[in-house]
């Protein structure tokens, strides 16, 4: 790789870099290239960038980015998910590392904290936002629909269950 296209590889790093949300670091050394296709496969529908990297120009580019203190994970066959959703990205890693034992979680971080295995193992059983907004609707529809029963059942049940209310 000539001097121009480092400086353009460190520029593209920096900025993905400073775009993500999270970043999670991993070793893939024994995965195969089909076992790297389902992966990134996996990744691209999220909209999750999951890029080899190049650890000392990789290092050069974390030096401008809130992710410098990653820059001890970098050895060794590594590779990067770069993403907006820390959640969906912890759980397809983590998920495919129980599948696939090659994969190898080393850290990330989330926003402007720093995570470890555990941390990112963490962060791959919380809900996924769809999940967090359908618990939500669900709390918030679950009263409506009582009050709606109640205002669709006849005059006699209504009569009924204030007549109950009353003697409470």
């Amino acid at each position: 790789m000539n001097k121009e296209r480092k400086q353009e590889y460190i520029k593209d790093m920096t900025s993905q870099l400073d775009k993500s949300e999270a970043v999670i670091v991993t070793h893939y050394q024994g995965l195969t290239v089909s076992q790297l296709d389902e992966l990134r496969g996996k990744m691209r529908e999220h909209g999750i960038q999951f890029k080899i990297t190049k650890n000392r120009i990789t290092k050069l580019a974390l030096e401008k980015t809130r992710c410098k203190d990653l820059s001890s994970l970098f050895s060794g066959p590594t590779a990067v998910a770069m993403s907006k959703d820390a959640i969906t990205s912890a759980k397809i890693l983590t998920n495919f590392s129980k599948e696939n034992q090659n994969l190898k979680i080393l850290g990330g971080i989330m926003g402007n904290e720093i995570l470890d295995v555990a941390g990112v193992k963490n962060v791959a059983t919380l809900p996924s936002l769809e999940e967090a907004r359908a618990k939500i609707v669900g709390i918030l529809r679950s009263p409506a629909q009582k009050i709606a029963s109640i205002l669709l059942a006849p005059a006699s049940k209504i009569a009924i269950l204030a007549l109950e209310k009353s003697k409470k």
